[in-house]
């Protein structure tokens, strides 16, 4: 009988060994980012992607047209996060605010359990977990419930296919191509997916010997076709590729939006620490690449630097880029090779657990958004006077649509445009007092909803026929008393 207990109990322990570490990883990840989910709701356009996929929802179909703002409405809009947006709503229907912030972290955890899965399969399990960290760190402030998030886990499965594929000098997987279409039902930046195509393309070709080099272009440029006609494998077809380019665009205007500036290094940062580590390593260590993966980090890179929103594109892709040839220069051992499973048993307690431990957190714990992007009671004064056009400062531009009030400018810059939206911020700031002026009278304004330190304020205080209606420390309220 004792005998028995044992073999039990070995079972036992076997089982709970043989859940992977990158599992165990995805799940602390989950629950950290859960814990501090009111993090990912510091966004306004959180707002109205919950909007637009309710409105999806009600409607049974697409918006091809603005409907959300008096001055862009009945213009053509399309929206490239359509299915992202169902997804949010739909949770947000199902648990309230919990909801879209389960989801998210949900998501980013799947994006890291892969992450160090991949990682893990040519270095040891503890490098694979520092490094996982150390991405984690260097992404947590672009971690938002918003659309980009939902795509981390296809962006990183999309592109560890096309590695693979380059590294075998084969042509990728026909079975990659429903992903990128999912991406493309997401989030707009499915684009970048296809860029990856070619680089990868160039990587096969390097690696190819030079016989089978026809052969290696013919089948990676079939598979690119197949990729881009997956992309257009959407409710607006071509239309989603045509829209997702509109956002570079903007010109100028991208130079005011947070996540559209260069990074800086005016003050000391982790991404600069990340920066200068690597190449303080690289000098020490002599760790040598291919042209095309040099080139490949290079632009991984060059993003980063251009745009803040691109560094967890940077620091999920660069560990895969180089991950082979560092594997190989120094002989690394994988954290696992083909048993990677865990117990069915086991996982199903624990993903119960963690299911419960979701729901009493979530009941626990009120998940809103920030009130510097709620103006609520401001909002009740100005539906008070009954305003009809309000000029909003762009942060209450989610909240208003939340409201169902028809806003004057919000997040959807491509929708827009640079020059519209550059008229908007200099009036704003007063750089162009003559054009905030005209933006009262064109837009026949009766309202002007803007948070304390725009400089318009103070000057609608000292201007005939308007007057503060209403003001707390997250937004100001003049409505207009002659004409």
């Amino acid at each position: 009988m004792s005998t028995e207990a044992g073999a039990i109990q070995r079972e036992k322990a076997f089982s709970l060994a043989d859940v992977p570490s990158w599992l165990w990883l995805g799940i602390g990840v989950y629950a950290l980012v859960l814990v501090g989910g009111q993090a990912l709701l510091n966004d306004s356009d959180t707002y109205w992607q919950i909007a637009v996929g309710q409105w999806i929802l009600d409607h049974n179909a697409l918006p091809r047209v603005d409907t959300y703002s008096f001055t862009k409405a009945g213009e053509p809009w399309t929206s490239s996060s359509w299915l992202a947006q169902v997804l949010y709503a739909t949770s947000y229907n199902l648990a309230g605010w919990a909801g879209p912030v389960v989801l998210a972290a949900g998501s980013i955890a799947a994006t890291f359990a892969l992450f160090t899965h991949i990682l893990g399969r040519r270095i040891p399990a503890a490098y694979a977990v520092a490094v996982a960290m150390v991405v984690m760190s260097l992404s947590m402030g672009h971690f938002l419930a918003r659309p980009h998030v939902l795509v981390l886990p296809i962006m990183l499965a999309w592109a560890n296919g096309l590695m693979l594929a380059s590294e075998r000098g084969q042509a990728p997987s026909p079975w990659l191509l429903p992903l990128i279409a999912l991406w493309a039902n997401l989030h707009g930046g499915f684009v970048f997916g296809l860029v990856l195509v070619g680089a990868f393309a160039i990587d096969a070709l390097w690696n190819a010997d030079h016989a089978q080099r026809r052969s290696v272009v013919l089948r990676w440029a079939a598979f690119g076709i197949g990729a881009l006609i997956a992309c257009c494998a959407t409710p607006y077809g071509w239309g989603s590729i045509l829209a997702a380019r509109k956002i570079l665009g903007l010109g100028e205007l991208l130079r005011l939006i947070y996540e559209w500036m260069p990074a800086d290094f005016g003050k000391f940062s982790g991404f600069e620490i990340v920066i200068l580590t690597l190449i303080a390593g690289t000098l020490y260590s002599g760790v040598k690449l291919t042209p095309p993966r040099i080139a490949l980090a290079l632009g991984l890179l060059h993003m980063a630097l251009s745009h803040v929103r691109n560094l967890e594109i940077f620091a999920l892709l660069l560990p895969l880029v180089v991950l082979a040839p560092v594997a190989s220069q120094f002989a690394l051992r994988p954290a696992w090779l083909a048993r990677t499973g865990a117990s069915m048993p086991v996982m199903a307690v624990v993903l119960v657990l963690l299911g419960g431990w979701t729901w009493l957190l979530a009941a626990r714990t009120n998940f809103a958004p920030p009130e510097s992007q709620s103006p609520a009671a401001a909002v009740d004064a100005l539906k008070a006077h009954n305003s009809k056009r309000v000029l909003n400062d762009l942060p209450f531009g989610g909240y208003l649509i939340w409201r169902q009030i028809p806003v004057f400018v919000d997040g959807r810059a491509e929708l827009y445009g640079e020059a519209f939206d550059m008229a908007f911020y200099r009036a704003m700031q007063l750089k162009d007092v003559n054009g905030f002026l005209d933006l009262l009278n064109k837009w026949d304004i009766d309202a002007v909803l803007l948070t304390p330190s725009t400089p318009a304020v103070g000057m609608l205080d000292h201007i005939g026929g308007w007057r503060r209606a209403y003001a707390d420390g997250n937004a100001v309220l003049h409505v207009r008393t002659a004409r």
